[in-house]
């Protein structure tokens, strides 16, 4: 069963963010997935030339004081294990932004685990109980290593197959929300419609669906692979605005719209999947490829044009302040 939650002298559950205890009613505004700094941490390490680390909090410090312009008061920040996660660095960053930023615990690999679990835990070599739903845990309720720091929900992906160590890494992400409450966001493939495999997974392992953000979701128009997602329980993220070189923005926008006329504006949440700084690309060529990935995107433009197709402010409303609300109220 999952453990009592937190609670703030309003009785409102309390959310762990990386500058402290937050009531669930006092988010606001929220972007439920934008992520802070994306890194090859090895290889930032390996190539200090490419990286300078008062630069680089400088521009996210400016970046995020640009989003906070724009009215929202929390991020979620999905960056885990697999991303160059680094809460000491953005505590660093938010000690200079009022602006809530939630930290999440897991795994994120789209094959393998890492070699630090291969060969422990359960079908490996040497057996014995999941490392990663321990460490998960810890991360929930003590700390993420000692910054002091508490995630406050968990992160897991799903690209094009299930194989071996992603199967693993969902099944210790349940784990750790049936033992802790803490609710689950899943990075899929709209196109492989991977968001109903992990579905099934989570939900064979007894997670509540209505705990779930099917991560990407956006990414796709089809309108009946929404639905199932939406009929089986789960938030579905629309939450790659700015990403238009995987489906163009004004699909996303009539998508959004479409399911709002329908009345799922209380399944969807909104976002960018941006960063301040991700290392997958060469300089300059996110900006090229992708013009409108950044932070400010959804408020300058995207909002506009989805109550330019009907979408209104009330059904906005449900889906950027009440739905990341609820999602982080653990399900009775």
């Amino acid at each position: 069963m999952p453990s009592s939650p937190e609670m703030s002298p309003d009785t409102s559950p309390v959310v762990q963010t990386v500058r402290g205890p937050v009531a669930a009613s006092d988010l606001g505004t929220v972007l439920m997935h934008e992520h802070v700094f994306v890194l090859s941490e090895e290889l930032r390490q390996s190539l200090p030339e490419t990286w300078d680390e008062q630069e680089r909090i400088a521009d996210a410090v400016t970046r995020l004081k640009a989003l906070a312009a724009t009215g929202v008061t929390t991020i979620v920040d999905p960056t885990v294990i697999g991303l160059g996660r680094d809460v000491a660095r953005v505590a660093e960053v938010n000690a200079q932004v009022d602006l809530n930023i939630v930290a999440a615990t897991g795994v994120y690999t789209l094959t393998d685990v890492p070699h630090f679990f291969r060969y422990h835990g359960p079908g490996t070599l040497l057996g014995g109980p999941e490392a990663m739903t321990e460490l998960f845990v810890r991360e929930l309720a003590v700390g993420i290593a000692d910054t002091g720091i508490r995630a406050a929900f968990l992160k897991c992906a799903i690209e094009n197959e299930l194989t071996p160590g992603v199967e693993r890494v969902l099944r210790a992400v349940a784990q750790a929300h049936l033992r802790t409450g803490a609710p689950i966001t899943v990075h899929t493939s709209a196109q492989a419609r991977t968001g109903l495999v992990a579905q099934d997974i989570l939900r064979g392992e007894g997670v509540d669906l209505g705990a779930v953000v099917i991560g990407h979701s956006g990414d796709t128009a089809d309108l009946d692979h929404l639905h199932r997602l939406i009929d089986n329980g789960s938030y579905v993220g629309m939450d790659r605005f700015g990403l238009d070189i995987l489906l163009p923005g004004d699909q996303r926008v009539a998508t959004v719209a479409k399911l709002a006329a329908e009345g799922f504006a209380d399944r969807m949440v909104l976002s960018h999947d941006a960063s301040c700084h991700i290392d997958w690309f060469p300089p300059g060529v996110r900006e090229r490829i992708a013009p409108n990935w950044h932070y400010t995107h959804l408020h300058d433009e995207v909002l506009p044009a989805l109550r330019a197709a009907g979408v209104t402010a009330d059904q906005l409303t449900t889906m950027l302040v009440d739905n990341p609300r609820r999602y982080f109220t653990p399900l009775a």
